[in-house]
């Protein structure tokens, strides 16, 4: 029995012993050709993709955890993009210092780097090369003149293009980019010879063509689109009508899923205030008291409204009764930074000034101007060190005239930089590009009523017929660079057209 055992196990032992000493031998080998392999970027995160003011750091994920200072000091951006190098085991994470410029083409080079355990200098990192583009500098307008009058008008910078989107019988009165810029949210009402009571205004949207993630139109409309088929540009859809309410003044979160307007019965004057509108579902009324002007907050849960003495935050819930803060101190808010954690307000004194205030959402207020004139706009810029505002101070003499000015706030240290004085009027609108690089502002000139019996053509928010109006074009430093007030020369653009704003 033994005898049979014994021999039985030889066969199998040579077998097993033979299995093994192969597997080591593969295992061997594998190792000295990964040895002898060359690190490599296995993915970048911008490639081929065209990025924006909200995209703010790439990453590069490599084959071998690397040499730290061998990547950072061999790693080109072309043209140059300041930023700020972090890792995290093989994934290397770049932070932009402040928004690409827009209509930028990038080449992102990576040689001579070596992996973190090969000290020889042959065994360096595959060549990689990546590119990555920004959007289109584009920006939309009113027309004012000819066959642009009363429409919105699209114009790219970049390719030097321009696109009427809106038809001839609608005279749009005020719109709004979608956070994609696919479309615009605007209200118009019927170019129409009749003047007996006041014009309606539906609310409407209209495709772009530039967005970057092209999207359906969520909301209801009367002009259902198909699944499955693309939207051609200057689609229109219709999301509001007015045949019971008239619309009035409206805000989109920055989420695009959420419309605000303020709204008016047609038959009960008395019944006025907010409502809230989200894709298919029925309008709904925001139960709080009648308000002024109000913005959505970043968040897109809820909107800051100006109510009586204050500024009221309202949740965006149509059950909800109370607020969730307000401050009594403060009669508007201009402006929200984009992460939400700061907002230009404005308290009216009582010693008849204005002052513009920094509020933090650590509960910090800090004045930045006070002034005699008036505080009509503010935005934040990109990673909100800086807030742009369109100002006026009040100009010598018997009669009342206000002189507007576009200024630049450090909000660092508080220091206000007036940028450039603009013509004697007060109907100025401006709009900061994403990537924070251009001021555009408009140079409205009011008139007499228009020969025409028409009741809907372009007017002022003071109601005042707008006779012709020119854009202007200011361009900015980037934050992180220095600026003097020489190299700021405003640009005319070759555009007759007023309310000009950047889509994202």
């Amino acid at each position: 029995m033994s005898v049979i055992s014994k021999s039985f196990a030889q066969p199998l032992d040579r077998v097993a012993i033979a299995l093994m000493l192969g597997l080591s031998l593969l295992i061997g080998l594998l190792l000295l050709q990964h040895d002898a392999v060359a690190p490599r970027v296995r993915d970048f995160s911008w490639q081929n993709k065209k990025v924006g003011a909200e995209d703010i750091s790439f990453t590069l994920n490599f084959t071998r955890p690397m040499n730290i200072k061998s990547v950072e000091e061999n790693l080109q951006i072309d043209p140059p993009l300041p930023g700020k190098i972090s890792w995290a085991g093989r994934r290397m994470a770049y932070t932009v210092l402040a928004p690409a410029p827009y209509g930028s083409e990038y080449q992102v080079q990576l040689n001579g780097a070596r992996d973190q355990f090969t000290q020889e200098s042959r065994r360096v990192i595959q060549p990689f090369n990546g590119n990555f583009r920004t959007r289109d500098r584009a920006f939309v307008y009113l027309g004012i003149e000819g066959e642009e009058q009363g429409r919105l008008v699209l114009y790219n910078l970049t390719e030097q293009q321009k696109t009427i989107l809106t038809p001839k019988n609608l005279v749009v009165v005020d719109f709004k980019s979608y956070p994609a810029g696919e479309k615009i949210l605007f209200s118009a009402g019927e170019r129409s010879n009749n003047r007996q009571g006041l014009p309606s205004y539906n609310l409407y949207t209209v495709t772009t063509g530039s967005g970057h993630n092209q999207a359906a139109d969520n909301f209801s409309s009367l002009l259902p689109l198909q699944k499955g088929t693309e939207e051609p540009l200057g689609k229109i859809n219709l999301v509001l009508d007015s045949k019971d309410f008239q619309n009035l003044k409206f805000d989109l979160s920055p989420d695009g899923q959420t419309i605000v307007v303020q709204r008016v019965s047609q038959r009960n004057p008395g019944e006025f205030g907010l409502w809230i509108l989200r894709p298919n579902t029925a309008p709904q009324p925001l139960k709080s008291e009648p308000g002024g002007d109000f913005m959505i907050t970043p968040d897109s849960a809820s909107v800051a409204v100006a109510q009586g003495q204050g500024v009221a935050i309202l949740p965006l819930r149509p059950e909800a009764t109370k607020p969730l803060d307000f401050l009594p101190q403060f009669g508007m808010a201009l402006d929200f930074a984009q992460n939400g954690s700061q907002a230009a307000m404005v308290k009216f004194n009582s010693d008849y000034t204005r002052s513009l205030f920094l509020v933090t959402n650590q509960g910090t207020q800090t004045e930045l101007v006070r002034t005699t004139g008036s505080i009509l706009s503010c935005q934040f810029a990109p990673l909100s060190q800086k807030l742009y505002c369109l100002l006026t101070q009040l100009l010598g003499g018997e009669e009342y005239q206000e002189q507007p000015y576009l200024a630049e706030i450090d909000l660092k240290t508080g220091q206000q930089k007036p940028l450039v004085l603009l013509p004697n009027q007060r109907n100025v609108q401006m709009s900061l590009s994403p990537d924070g690089l251009g001021l555009l502002f408009d140079q409205v000139v009011t008139g007499t009523e228009p020969n025409s019996s028409e009741i809907n053509v372009p007017r002022t928010d003071e109601g005042e017929a707008i006779a012709t109006s020119r854009l202007w074009l200011l361009p900015l430093m980037p934050t992180f660079e220095q600026q003097t007030t020489d190299q700021l020369k405003p640009e005319q653009l070759p555009l007759p057209g007023f309310h000009p704003r950047w889509l994202p």
